[in-house]
């Protein structure tokens, strides 16, 4: 590998390294905003059995990114350390997303146990493509501004699959399943898993690593985990790493959750027609064919329809937001930008509580002002994490890229089980039961909670950790001149 202290990137490259986060995130995004949905409303498993499947199989993968951020650190080929890792993970992770999605018909304890074996094996191989992945991120440029505008391009990639989980996923299995959720979920996923490994390629193939370790570098893997130890930026970002994806899996997982039990139907229906839907869905019924959406015609399709539109704009606010990310980044500096408008889309959610059963279109603005507020903070959350490896190598005088993001897919992956299992608890203490046509007040008012209140609290206290993280503006310039002349010489 070269190592100049800094590098342009082509738009060609970016694009290509911008893909493969798109086909990680047709995975993750389902699992943050659908998973618990899939395994108690589809799968019918007990919401108690649920949360354990989640929590478990979640943390105990997670650990595995430690030892992924080890063998990532370590690996040596001619196309480098971390470009391999995406090519030699592309087709598992296809296959073992679409078996974590499907449905076989065993008893409650055969459920139990393939939801856990198949969910523990995704977040393994989601760790040995998405950490290498992240951390190819980290050695690309070692250009903070190129840094930055490549952490936009990356999520802009995201926002595209979050658009299509959040907009298309729930219309698409109940159309491909001809109103059988399961079977319209397993083809759903089947073009996931095809589409996800042919973006993994390209991005094996458009990107290149230019930064490297020192080459007298021979650090033992203890001596990474005690700089780590003593890294406070690392240690601020790992636990605002798991606050932010517990609040990001809550607050996903709840929405079609709210909409189906607190939500009135009629309110809903009333909504679609004022904006237009049921116009849009006879035009789009005579222009394909109308068994395609069948099902939206059908009592008590509302809350998918509005579950959909929600996330067409949310996400579309959340990519315009990536577009404000850069420049204000640029001129205020990464941690400031951050803990602002984290704190600002904390209190969208907490406004949330206060709507009525009939606030269909409140709800639907709140959460598009909070997809545009939080869009800003998007990109910087990775870009931030890079700058920890700066740190760490400005510091210690060694560069452990890998380890230091491994930590973070690590946060990643605690705060996405805990959150989903913390979700499905909490829904199992308040009395939820998916097959009741009306939930009690008790089910509604943690729906309420879980969709608003907590996902609020947790990202207040997660933008509050900034105020002891150390890496401002003024010293991401100093790790930047200062590496640049270490590398140079």
């Amino acid at each position: 590998m070269s190592n100049p202290a800094s590098q342009k990137l082509s738009v060609l490259e970016k694009i290509g390294y911008s893909l493969g986060d798109l086909a990680a995130n047709l995975i993750f995004q389902t699992l943050m905003a659908f998973l618990a949905f899939f395994y108690t409303d589809i799968y019918k498993i007990p919401p108690s059995k649920a949360s354990l499947v989640m929590l478990v199989g979640g943390v105990f993968g997670a650990f595995f990114n430690i030892i992924m951020g080890a063998i990532a650190d370590r690996t040596n080929t001619r196309w480098g350390k971390f470009r391999p890792w995406i090519l030699w993970t592309a087709i598992p992770f296809g296959v073992i997303a679409l078996l974590a999605f499907s449905t076989p018909n065993f008893n409650e304890s055969g459920k139990v146990l393939y939801a856990f074996i198949t969910y523990f094996l995704l977040v393994i191989i989601y760790s040995a493509n998405n950490l290498p992945y992240s951390a190819l991120s980290g050695v690309l440029t070692g250009d903070m501004k190129e840094r930055n505008s490549l952490s936009s391009y990356r999520f802009v990639a995201v926002m595209a699959a979050q658009f299509i989980i959040q907009v298309l996923l729930l219309p698409l299995a109940i159309s491909l399943g001809h109103g059988d959720k399961a079977v319209g979920f397993e083809k759903v996923m089947l073009v996931f898993a095809i589409t996800g490994i042919v973006c993994f390629i390209i991005t094996f193939l458009t990107t290149k690593e230019r930064i490297a370790p020192p080459k007298e570098q021979k650090t033992p893997i203890a001596q990474d985990l005690t700089d780590l130890s003593k890294n406070r930026p690392w240690i601020i970002m790992l636990t605002l790493t798991i606050l932010v994806f517990i609040t990001l899996s809550i607050k996903g997982g709840m929405n079609i959750y709210y909409l189906k039990n607190y939500l009135t139907d009629a309110s809903e229906a009333a909504f679609l027609d004022r904006i237009g839907f049921n116009n849009l869905l006879t035009v789009l019924s005579n222009t394909f064919s109308k068994e395609a959406f069948e099902q939206f015609y059908k009592p008590g399709s509302a809350p998918y329809a509005v579950s959909s539109l929600v996330g067409a704009s949310s996400t579309i606010a959340m990519i315009i937001g990536i577009f404000f990310s850069k420049p204000l980044a640029d001129r205020f500096g990464k941690r400031n930008v951050f803990g602002i408008f984290l704190s600002l889309s904390a209190l969208c959610l907490l406004l949330i509580y206060f709507y009525s059963n009939t606030s269909v279109a409140a709800y639907v603005l709140t959460l598009t002002i909070h997809g545009f507020i939080y869009g800003i903070t998007i990109p910087l959350l990775w870009a931030m994490i890079a700058d920890v490896a700066d740190y760490s190598e400005w510091k210690n005088n060694r560069r452990a890229t890998a380890m230091i993001f491994s930590a973070m897919i690590f946060g990643l992956k605690v705060g996405l089980s805990v959150g989903g299992a913390l979700s499905a608890w909490l829904l199992g203490i308040f009395g939820y039961n998916a097959d009741a046509v009306i939930q009690t007040d008790s089910a509604i008012q943690g729906i309420k909670l879980l969709a608003s209140i907590v996902p609020g609290l947790i990202f207040i206290a997660g933008a509050s950790l900034l105020f002891w993280y150390a890496i401002d503006q003024k010293t991401e310039l100093q790790l930047e001149r200062d590496l640049k002349q270490k590398r140079n010489n």
